[in-house]
């Protein structure tokens, strides 16, 4: 049976502690899905528990990333091997809500091309973290979002869900860090398709280290933050970033 929803879960040694981690996620998911638990290496601290993990679940899919390391390239791996329409991405971290995860989809099933779950809007949350981290990416979600109407205030969180034909038309170009978020939405404004929020409450983790590095990613997030403010390509461009005949599908039902 086709899943309506892939999730990919990126890993970094995670250990042990992806065992509660799955065990919350499944809990809280009730449409059909797959998750892709995504991690760098073979050695990764992480993969043997997942694959334990799957042994008891078939929903569970061990994923060794074999495009390079870092987050980007993880993401992308995980797209391209996607059984869904429909593809969330989130943290192996537990900072992220997984009860948004069912509604989320159901956003993009409707029509938008990214549904990003937001910290900043009314309703939603961050609790902890660095302080200047959440400052800077405050005031980018917030500036974007009157400037540009990009369609959330939350641009620069990772945890999305996406039409997967959206995602493939457009591509990732992100080759390292987190910003695979900011690059779809800004991408999404570009092409002037629909993005969606919902609110979400962000919790700081409670165990393991942050794989998140500011100073390195920052001109990362600062490019897709600048090519949201472009126009829209012109329809005979033979760009591949022109969209003209894009079109949602309507998903399969199980």
């Amino acid at each position: 049976m086709k899943p309506r929803v892939s999730i990919i879960v990126t890993a970094y040694n995670e250990g042990e502690e992806i065992v509660p981690y799955l065990d919350r996620l499944l809990e809280s998911v009730t449409l059909p899905c797959e998750v892709l638990v995504v991690f760098d290496s073979a050695e990764d601290t992480t993969a043997p528990w997942v694959q334990k993990y799957a042994g008891d679940d078939e929903r569970v899919v061990p994923t060794l990333n074999t495009y390079g390391r870092g987050p980007a390239r993880a993401i992308r791996f995980g797209f391209d091997h996607a059984k869904a329409d429909v593809v969330v991405v989130t943290m192996a971290d537990g900072c992220d809500d997984p009860m948004q995860i069912d509604p989320l989809v159901r956003l993009v099933e409707r029509g938008v091309v990214v549904a990003a779950a937001s910290r900043y809007m009314r309703g939603g949350q961050q609790i902890g973290g660095p302080v200047l981290k959440s400052l800077l990416s405050r005031l980018a979600g917030l500036s974007l979002h009157l400037l540009t109407r990009v369609g959330t205030r939350d641009a620069t969180n990772s945890f999305k869900a996406y039409s997967v034909e959206f995602v493939r038309q457009v591509g990732i170009e992100s080759d390292h860090g987190f910003e695979v978020g900011l690059e779809l939405v800004a991408k999404a404004r570009r092409h002037r398709l629909p993005v969606a929020e919902l609110p979400t409450i962000w919790l700081e983790r409670s165990f393991g280290q942050s794989n998140f590095h500011l100073a390195k990613w920052i001109p990362r997030y600062l490019r897709w933050y600048l090519y949201a403010f472009g126009p829209k390509p012109s329809h005979g461009s033979s760009s591949p970033d022109d969209l003209s005949t894009f079109g949602p599908k309507t998903p399969e039902r199980p």
